[in-house]
């Protein structure tokens, strides 16, 4: 059994991995270990493959032209297609390239996390949540078919969480300040972005609404009509004076569209 593996009305495990912690939440009924076992070697694969903190990975050899792509894993070459999609998407606010040096981190969580999410549904969990850094996909509802819920933590107040995120079979991805500090480059004008503190988008699948997340938060306010115009796809933002504000569709704890969370409060969303 892996080690830290829990059983109660869910089948629980948390992994330190990839710089960040992940945690695995089964509802089904049964013994998930043998999916979680397989769920834990990928995500340690991944960092192994995709580290840049790891001068023998793949990634770190290909950035440094000591490898090809095509002698890679065909995992690499998935990545690298995935951040072509998500810049020609973001009108060039994602890359996958800064000061030169190749990094895909801006994808690679999501598509961890994705990969972790569809071998649980493989193996027959039919509810389930994976959950990388506060970056999440559910599947299903919780307990009695309850929708998940996702905490949005508020990135100027240390503790505090901006609003909760409800729903079944969703992504939820913020970008900002949060865990890491200000780690994101507006590729533009090469400096970190003003404006927004952090953003959350939320939409079907991780894979993508993790590189839009870091993409939106390069933008600034002009995220928000870039979220306005995809279809299935809506975000809540923190704003850099603590005020926030929401895509027509999102919908907050209170059931409410964010922006009236908190009647009279704009700037001072929790």
């Amino acid at each position: 059994m892996t080690p830290g593996v829990t059983r109660g009305m869910t089948t629980k495990h948390v992994e330190h991995v990839m710089g960040t912690v992940f945690s695995i939440h089964v509802v089904d009924d049964g013994d998930w270990t043998a999916a979680i076992d397989q769920v834990v070697a990928d995500l340690h694969w991944v960092d192994e493959t995709f580290s840049t903190y790891r001068p023998l990975s793949q990634i770190s050899r290909l950035g440094r032209r000591e490898t090809k792509l095509r002698d890679c894993d065909p995992a690499v070459g998935e990545v690298l297609g995935l951040c072509a999609d998500v810049q020609a998407g973001s009108n060039g606010y994602f890359t996958a390239t800064i000061g030169g040096a190749l990094d895909p981190s801006g994808v690679v969580k999501g598509w961890a996390i994705q990969r972790a999410s569809d071998t649980l549904t493989a193996a027959g969990a039919t509810a389930h949540a994976v959950n990388g850094g506060g970056d999440m996909q559910v599947v299903g509802g919780r307990f009695a078919g309850q929708p998940w819920r996702v905490g949005i933590a508020h990135p100027l107040q240390p503790g505090a969480l901006a609003t909760v995120v409800t729903g079944r079979d969703l992504a939820v991805a913020t970008s900002g300040r949060s865990e890491r500090g200000c780690h994101i480059i507006d590729p533009w004008t090469g400096r970190p972005p003003v404006g927004l503190a952090s953003i959350t988008v939320t939409g079907p699948a991780i894979t993508l609404v993790d590189g839009y997340a870091t993409s939106a938060y390069a933008m600034g306010a002009a995220a928000r009509d870039w979220i306005e115009g995809m279809d299935g796809y809506e975000a809540f933002a923190v704003t850099d004076d603590g005020g926030c504000w929401s895509t027509t569709g999102f919908v907050g704890e209170s059931g409410a569209p964010a922006d009236h969370l908190h009647p009279g409060r704009r700037r001072g969303c929790r």
